[in-house]
C-alpha cells in the first residue's frame, strides 16, 4: 500500500456527482480530496458491478476452537441470566494520516467467536425462557452494486476479501448479521445491557443511556477470570507458541555476529521474521536488550550497540495465528562465553527460577512462587554484602526490589499478561489450579550509575523466564527445550555457531 494511493477514499465529506448511486439506507462512498481522478464515469461503474465470477465458499469446515468458543459462551450466559451482552472486536486505529495499525481484535471477543475481523461485535440476547441466543455481527461481503468494493478504501479490492455472512457462520459456528445495522438496534433495544468497553466508540455512544461503569466492569472482570483456567485446545496453542518462540531464539544465536555488526535492530528483525512466518506477530515488544540496556525492564528501543563481551537479555514470544502468545526470557553471553562477574550473578538468578517453578503445583497459593524466588535473590544479595540482613528484613522492608525490582511471573494467555482485571482475590491472593499457565522470570539489574554495587556489577541485568503449566501433579515448563543453565546455555550456543 504505501506505492499506490486511493483514488477514492473515505476521507471527504461529500460524494463527487459522478459516483455511483448509493441504495437507500447505506452511507455514500466518499471521494478522495487529491485523488488523481475526478469521479467516475456511469459507463465505468456500470461495468465494474459485472463480469465477476461467484467466489462463495461452500466446503468450509468450523475453526478448531469453535466447540471452546461455544462452551465458554454457555459459561458467560449461566454467570448473566436476562442480561444483554456486547463483546466488540474493535475498529481499526489510525496510525498516521490514511494508514492504520494492523488490526488485533480484543481479546474477549476472540475468546468467545474465534474470529478476529475488525468491526465484529457478539451479541448475547437473552431467552424468555433462560439462557442466551448468540449472534456474530460482522461486515458482509463488500457491495458491488455501488462499487463499495473497488471505491472505498476498505473494500475489497484495496484490502482482501471478506467472508460472507454464510461463511462467518459456517466457519465459527453462529448465525451472522450484518454489523452495519446494529447501533441502531443496541439504541432502540430494552432492557439490562452489558458492553466491553474500550473497543467500539460507537457502540458505546449508542447504548450510553442503557449502561453503567460499574455493570461493565464487572462483564470484563468476569471474561478476565474466566480465562485464568486453559482448556485442551488453549494449552495446545501455547505450547505451540513456545515451541516458534524457541526457533525464533535459536535464529538469533546464528546471527549475533550479524548484530554486532549493526544493533539490536537486526536481533528484533530476526525473531519478528520467525514469528510472522510461523504466527501472527509477535505478542509483545521484543525486548532486544545488549550490554547496560539489559537492566532498563522494558527495554523496545533496540537500537542499540551489540558488543563482544556483553549480555543480551532477550525477552520476546510468538504469538500464534489465534492469538495466544508465548513469553520467554533468555540472558546470552554475546561471545559465547560467560564472564565470571556475569555467570554469578547468572546462577544467582537461575537459582532463584529453580526455587519458583518448584513451588508452582495445584493446592498452592499463588504468590508461593514470588516468595520463593525473592527469598533465594534477597539471601545473595545479603551473601555479596549489597544489602544488610538478616533475610527476613530484607524482605519485609522489600530491600531487595532495588536489584529485582519486579514481580516474579504472571498469567499467560491471549494477553502477554493475561487475565489482568480479574478480582485480587482470585488472581493474585488466589490459589494454583491444573490449567492455569503463568511465567516465572526472576531477575537481577545493577544499573550503570549504581554506586551501591561493586563496578564489576554495573550495567549488568539477567533475567530468566520460562512459561509454566500447572498440572494435576505439579507443572510442566513449556519452555524446557530452550537451556537454561549458564553451561547448557554456553553448549548450546557453542552448537548453533559451529
Amino acid at each position: 500500500m504505501g506505492g499506490v494511493q486511493f483514488e477514492e477514499d473515505d476521507v471527504t465529506e461529500e460524494p463527487t456527482p459522478e459516483a455511483p448511486e448509493t441504495p437507500e439506507g447505506e452511507e455514500p462512498i466518499k471521494q478522495r480530496k487529491n485523488g488523481l481522478y475526478p469521479g467516475v464515469s456511469d459507463e465505468l461503474a456500470e461495468n465494474m458491478k459485472s463480469g465477476w465470477a461467484d467466489t462463495e465458499l461452500h466446503d468450509l469446515e468450523p475453526v478448531e476452537q469453535a466447540p471452546h468458543t461455544a462452551r465458554r459462551r454457555a459459561a458467560l450466559s449461566a454467570r448473566f441470566p436476562g442480561e444483554r451482552l456486547v463483546i466488540p472486536a474493535g475498529n481499526l486505529r489510525t496510525r498516521s494520516n490514511d494508514t492504520d495499525y494492523s488490526f488485533r481484535a480484543s481479546t474477549e471477543y476472540a475468546y468467545l467467536t474465534g474470529d478476529q475481523t475488525e468491526d465484529g461485535v457478539l451479541v448475547l440476547e437473552p431467552e424468555a425462557s433462560g439462557g442466551h441466543t448468540a449472534t456474530l455481527y460482522v461486515l458482509p461481503r463488500s457491495n458491488r452494486e455501488n462499487g463499495e468494493f473497488w471505491l472505498d478504501g476498505h473494500g475489497e479490492l484495496w484490502v482482501g476479501r471478506r467472508l460472507s455472512l454464510t461463511e462467518a457462520e459456517k466457519r465459527l459456528g453462529l448465525p451472522a448479521k450484518d454489523v452495519r445495522k446494529l447501533a441502531d438496534e443496541l439504541t432502540d433495544a430494552t432492557g439490562p445491557v452489558r458492553i466491553v468497553r474500550g473497543h467500539d466508540a460507537g457502540l458505546e455512544a449508542a447504548l450510553t443511556d442503557k449502561v453503567t461503569g460499574e455493570r461493565d466492569e464487572e462483564l470484563r472482570v468476569c471474561l478476565s477470570e474466566q480465562r485464568l483456567v486453559k482448556d485442551e485446545f488453549e494449552v495446545g496453542q501455547l505450547q505451540a507458541a513456545v515451541d516458534s518462540t524457541v526457533r525464533g531464539f535459536e535464529d538469533v544465536v546464528k546471527v549475533l555476529d550479524k548484530a554486532q555488526a549493526t544493533s539490536e535492530r537486526y536481533i528484533e528483525g530476526t525473531f519478528f521474521l520467525r514469528a510472522r512466518v510461523e504466527g501472527n506477530d509477535i505478542g509483545y515488544g521484543s525486548i532486544c536488550a545488549s550490554g547496560a540496556h539489559a537492566t532498563t525492564l522494558h527495554w523496545v528501543r533496540n537500537d542499540g550497540p551489540v558488543r563482544s563481551g556483553d549480555l543480551l537479555l532477550l525477552d520476546a514470544g510468538v504469538e500464534t495465528t489465534t492469538l495466544y502468545t508465548a513469553d520467554v526470557t533468555r540472558t546470552l553471553p554475546v561471545n559465547g562465553t560467560y564472564s565470571p562477574v556475569q555467570r554469578k550473578i547468572y546462577e544467582a538468578v537461575y537459582e532463584a527460577q529453580e526455587a519458583g517453578i518448584a513451588a508452582v503445583r495445584p493446592g498452592a497459593k499463588y504468590r508461593d512462587f514470588h516468595d520463593a524466588a525473592q527469598r533465594v535473590l534477597a539471601t545473595k544479595l545479603v551473601e555479596w554484602g549489597l544489602v544488610e540482613g538478616p533475610v527476613e528484613r530484607v524482605l519485609e522492608l522489600g530491600l531487595q526490589r532495588r536489584w529485582t525490582l519486579h514481580g516474579t511471573g504472571h498469567m499467560l494467555g491471549m494477553d502477554v499478561h493475561d487475565c489482568a482485571v480479574a478480582r485480587t482475590e482470585t488472581y493474585v491472593d488466589g490459589t494454583l489450579e491444573p490449567g492455569m499457565c503463568l511465567t516465572v522470570e526472576p531477575g537481577l539489574y545493577f544499573q550503570a550509575d549504581d554506586l551501591t554495587v561493586p563496578e564489576e556489577y554495573r550495567g549488568i541485568g539477567v533475567r530468566i523466564e520460562d512459561d509454566v503449566l500447572v498440572t494435576e501433579d505439579g507443572n510442566r515448563v513449556l519452555s524446557a527445550a530452550l537451556p537454561r543453565t549458564a553451561d547448557d546455555v554456553e553448549a548450546w550456543m557453542a552448537r548453533l555457531t559451529a
